[in-house]
C-alpha cells in the first residue's frame, strides 16, 4: 500500500567505520554516489578510525592506520562540495568497546566483563568522553550537530558504585542513565552552545513521560528512534514518538537500515528486507501528529554489531539496497517506477545484488560493482551444499567416517575419488578468493580483506583441506 513520500527533514546515510573502513579514494566515490542518490548528509561513526591524539592516541586502530587529520578534513570538504552535511557519532555511555578494551582504561568500565559500558560515577570517565568529543568537534570546522550514541548501555546499575548510588530511596537505573546523559549533554552545550545533540532512544523507551520531563534532557537532545526490522510495529513506534513529543522532546529522528541488521554475520543483504523496513517507516511518518517535528531519518549501515563482533555485509555489496531504500522514501513505496530509477542509477537489471546483472561494462555508476559481483559469486560457492557439507556426502560418510579415519583404513580407490573432488573444490575456491582479495584491497585495507576471507572462507576450506591431507596419509599407508 502506498504511503505519502517521506515528509521532510534530512536523509542521512550512516557510515560505520568500526569495520571495513573504505580507502579514502573509495570513500570519495561513495560520497559522490550518495549525493546523486539524494542523500543530504552523513552520520559518521569513526570509532577507532578517528585520529585521536595526545592521551587518546591509544584509541586509534592498530589493524590498519586510522584516517589522518588531512583525510578527515578532505572527506568533509568533499561531502560539503556535494551538498552533504557531516554529523559525527561518538559513543559516550554504551558501546564504548573500542575505548574500554584498552588496559589503562579498564577501571572505567561499569563492570569488568562488560567492555562496552562506561562507569557513570567516575569523573575520569566524563573527562575522557569530553576529550573525545573535543577532538572530534575540533576536527570538524563549522560543525552544527553531534550524535552522542547512548544506546544499549548493558549492565548499567550492576557495578559496585552504581549499587551504592541506587541504594538511596527513589533512585532507579532509569535515573542513573538520564543523569549521565544529561551531564554529558549539558557539558556539550556549555562548550558549544549552538550544537544540536542527537542520541539513540532505546534506553528511554520504557520510561514514563514524567521521568523524561524531570530528567533535564528536554530541550537538550533530539532522540533518534531506531528500528531496522522489516515488520516494524507501526502503532508501537508512533506511540513512542508521540510519548517523547508529549514529554517536551518535539524534535525527533527516525533510523532505518540498508545493511548490517539481518544477522551478525550476513554476507550479502536482501534488498527487499530493507525496503520493507522503509515502507513501515513511511507508515509511521504518515501517522504522526503535527506536534512531532521530524528532523529526518538516518539510514544505518552497520559494519559490525559491536566493536568485537564479526563483519556484516560490506558497503559495496549493499549499494543496491541503499538506492532502493532511498527511492522507496521518495516514492512512498517501492513501485515499478522506484525500481526502474534504481536500475537506471546503478546500471543494474535487478535490485537484488545476487541477481543484479549488468547492462554495460561501465563501473562509474556503481563504485565497487566488480567486487560486488565477485562477492556474490564466492558467497554462492561457499553456500553450495556440495562444498559446505562436503564431509556429509555419501562417499565421505560411507568410506571415510571417523571410524575409518581413526584406524587409517579406507578403500584407496574411493579415497582417491574423494581426494580428487575435494581438491577440485579447493582449487575453484582458491581462484575465486584470489580474485576477491585482489579487488577488495583496492577499496578496503589489507586487514579487512584478511578478516573477511578468514571469516567467510576459512570455515569452509579448512574441512576440505583436512580431508585431502588425511586421505593422502591413509592412501600412503595402503598403496605400495
Amino acid at each position: 500500500m502506498k504511503s505519502p513520500p517521506w515528509p521532510k527533514g534530512k536523509k542521512l546515510v550512516h557510515l560505520d567505520l568500526k569495520g571495513a573502513p573504505p580507502r579514502v579514494e573509495y570513500l570519495h566515490r561513495l560520497i559522490e554516489l550518495f549525493s546523486q542518490l539524494g542523500v543530504d548528509g552523513l552520520l559518521v561513526e569513526y570509532e577507532d578510525m578517528f585520529p585521536y591524539d595526545g592521551e587518546l592516541k591509544l584509541l586509534q586502530a592498530t589493524a590498519q592506520p586510522a584516517y589522518s587529520r588531512e583525510e578527515v578534513l578532505s572527506m568533509q570538504e568533499f561531502a560539503k562540495s556535494k551538498g552533504l552535511e557531516v554529523i559525527p557519532l561518538v559513543q559516550t555511555f554504551g558501546h564504548m568497546e573500542f575505548v574500554l578494551k584498552h588496559r589503562p582504561l579498564w577501571s572505567l568500565r561499569e563492570v569488568a566483563p562488560c567492555v562496552g559500558t562506561l562507569n557513570p560515577h567516575r569523573e575520569d570517565g566524563v573527562r575522557l568522553v569530553m576529550e573525545m568529543l573535543r577532538q572530534v568537534v575540533e576536527l570538524h570546522p563549522g560543525l552544527n550537530a553531534l550524535h552522542i550514541g547512548a544506546d544499549e548501555v548493558y549492565m548499567l546499575g550492576e557495578g559496585e558504585e552504581s549499587k551504592l548510588w541506587l541504594a538511596s530511596p527513589g533512585r532507579t537505573v532509569e535515573h542513573l542513565f538520564l543523569s549521565h546523559v544529561t551531564k554529558v549533554a549539558q557539558a556539550i552545550k556549555e562548550a558549544w552552545p549552538h550544537m544540536t545533540i542527537i542520541m539513540w532512544d532505546d534506553m528511554m523507551r520504557g520510561m514514563g513521560q514524567d521521568t523524561l520531563k524531570a530528567s533535564g534532557l528536554v530541550g537538550l537532545v533530539q532522540p533518534m528512534l531506531w528500528d531496522y526490522t522489516p515488520n516494524l510495529d507501526v502503532d508501537t513506534t508512533v506511540s513512542l514518538l508521540e510519548k517523547y513529543c508529549s514529554a517536551g522532546m518535539t524534535d525527533l529522528w527516525a533510523a532505518s537500515s540498508f545493511k548490517g541488521s539481518t544477522s551478525v554475520y550476513t554476507c550479502v543483504p536482501s534488498t527487499q528486507r530493507h525496503v520493507d523496513n522503509h515502507e513501515q517507516w513511511l507508515k509511521v511518518a504518515a501517522a504522526l501528529s503535527a506536534a512531532v517535528n521530524l528532523q529526518g531519518i538516518a539510514i544505518t549501515g552497520w559494519q559490525r554489531y559491536d566493536h568485537l563482533s564479526v563483519l556484516c555485509e560490506l558497503m559495496h555489496v549493499a549499494l543496491p539496497s541503499l538506492a532502493a531504500c532511498l527511492q522507496t522514501l521518495s516514492h512512498g513505496q517501492f513501485s515499478a517506477e522506484a525500481q526502474s530509477k534504481v536500475a537506471e542509477s546503478l546500471d543494474i537489471s535487478s535490485v537484488e545484488v545476487e541477481a543484479m546483472g549488468r547492462t554495460t561494462a561501465d563501473e562509474s555508476l556503481f563504485p565497487g560493482r566488480r567486487l560486488a559481483e565477485l562477492t556474490v559469486e564466492l558467497n554462492s560457492l561457499l553456500n553450495s551444499e556440495d562444498i559446505r557439507f562436503f564431509d556429509n556426502n555419501m562417499f565421505v560418510r560411507g568410506w571415510f567416517s571417523p571410524y575409518h579415519q581413526q584406524r587409517k583404513m579406507l578403500s584407496p580407490l574411493i579415497g582417491m575419488q574423494i581426494h580428487s573432488q575435494a581438491s577440485t573444490y579447493l582449487t575453484t575456491l582458491q581462484e575465486k578468493v584470489a580474485a576477491v582479495r585482489e579487488e577488495m584491497v583496492r577499496l578496503y585495507p589489507e586487514s579487512t580483506a584478511q578478516e573477511w576471507l578468514e571469516q567467510h572462507v576459512g570455515p569452509v576450506t579448512a574441512p576440505l583441506q583436512r580431508i585431502t591431507e588425511d586421505i593422502a596419509a591413509c592412501v600412503n599407508e595402503m598403496v605400495p
